[in-house]
């Protein structure tokens, strides 16, 4: 006995070595079980997973309708055209016949000049002409009888024409003195006041066409192609009124930072109601599609983040759609791309997952059986 003692005493690592191997042992023999064991485990749990039932899900059965699907974009109302008003002549402000923001007519008096020398000149231009006129007739009748040239008598007349060129330009001046509305409309801003010189070119006012307005939106590449010139569509506007109107303008060529065409609704402003520079919502009829008509609620998401609809095939499998909305209205969301004939989830789509079994309850079913619960219980 001793010397085992002596011989562990100076070897001290024997003892750990054995200790250590000990407890390896030990700990293997509770991991590793009989094949048969573990055969006979997961037999268990196959069979513990077959035996419960697929989960209850319900459902409604319908048909895909034909409808029409819009392009709905956002987009801002202008008027249909903007002008800059200019002098044509030289003259101080004499008067002003519109204020801001004031409706006026084609022709409408919006800046007065004073007419300075203008009538002088006319009646200058008037006296000159009847003496050429005069001077051109006496050479006419005198060349009949070879005392004045054909040199002559063309001078003559150069000398009329010019006559009738000056009157015609100091007509021109003396109305030129009345700057007027080119068309239909509205005075947006006026750059001068009573007493102001302005020269030729100089801009006087801005006058917008408010009788017509126009909602601009940018359509993408793929909606862009159902869109012509005179098409019907229909605005909402920020006041919540709709306004309907006719495509006057599509951009035959794409925006080349956002990829995206220009399109331009005009609507008919009569009476001038209708205020520009707004927010609107352009709606564009499109296509016809085959849709199933949903509630917004029935949407989901599916592992990666996509929205769509779960729907029920013929073998009992839920399948995952992603929602193509072609529309969508006060009643919910029209979706294309489901079949034709589709058993939609409409209780229990947030329990069931892509491709599982469940057990498609119909919508018919449950109300009648609550009908039936509700008689019963009355007549107890």
């Amino acid at each position: 006995m001793d010397k085992p003692n002596r011989l562990l005493s100076k070897r001290p690592w024997l003892l750990s070595a054995g200790i250590v191997l000990a407890v390896v042992a030990w700990l293997a023999s509770g991991l590793i079980a009989p094949s048969g064991e573990s055969s006979e485990a997961e037999d268990a749990s196959t069979t513990a997973a077959a035996d419960q039932p697929p989960s209850s899900v319900r459902v409604r059965s319908q048909s895909a309708e034909e409808v029409r699907r819009y392009i709905v974009v956002n987009g801002n109302t202008a008027p249909a055209r903007t002008v800059t008003l200019a002098a044509e002549t030289d003259g101080r402000v004499e008067s002003l016949g519109l204020e801001r923001g004031s409706n006026g007519n084609e022709g409408t008096l919006v800046v007065h000049l004073d007419d300075r020398d203008r009538q002088a000149r006319i009646a200058e231009a008037e006296a000159v002409l009847s003496q050429r006129l005069a001077e051109y007739e006496a050479r006419e009748k005198l060349k009949s009888s070879s005392y004045v040239s054909d040199a002559q008598l063309k001078e003559a007349r150069a000398l009329l024409e010019s006559a009738r060129a000056e009157l015609v330009r100091a007509e021109l001046d003396l109305e030129y003195a009345r700057i007027v509305a080119p068309f239909d409309g509205a005075l947006l801003d006026r750059d001068v006041e009573v007493g102001d010189f302005v020269s030729r070119g100089d801009p006087v006012a801005t006058w917008v066409d408010n009788r017509r307005i126009v909602v601009t939106a940018n359509l993408s590449e793929h909606d862009a192609g159902y869109v012509t010139a005179g098409q019907a569509a229909e605005a909402r506007l920020a006041t919540g009124e709709t306004v309907r109107g006719n495509i006057r303008f599509v951009a035959p060529v794409a925006d080349t930072g956002t990829r995206t065409f220009v399109v331009e609704l005009e609507v008919d402003n009569g009476d001038g109601g209708l205020r520009a520079g707004g927010t609107a919502e352009l709606r564009i009829p499109a296509e016809s599609v085959l849709a199933h008509r949903i509630a917004p609620s029935l949407l989901t998401l599916d592992d990666a983040g996509n929205v769509g609809v779960k729907i029920v095939t013929a073998d009992d499998k839920v399948r995952f759609v992603v929602a193509d909305i072609a529309m969508s209205d006060a009643d919910g969301v029209w979706l294309t791309g489901l079949p034709g004939e589709a058993t939609i989830i409409t209780v229990g789509q947030g329990y069931v997952a892509d491709g599982s079994v469940v057990k498609a309850v119909p919508e018919s079913d449950v109300d009648t059986a609550v009908a039936v619960k509700g008689d019963e219980e009355r007549e107890e």
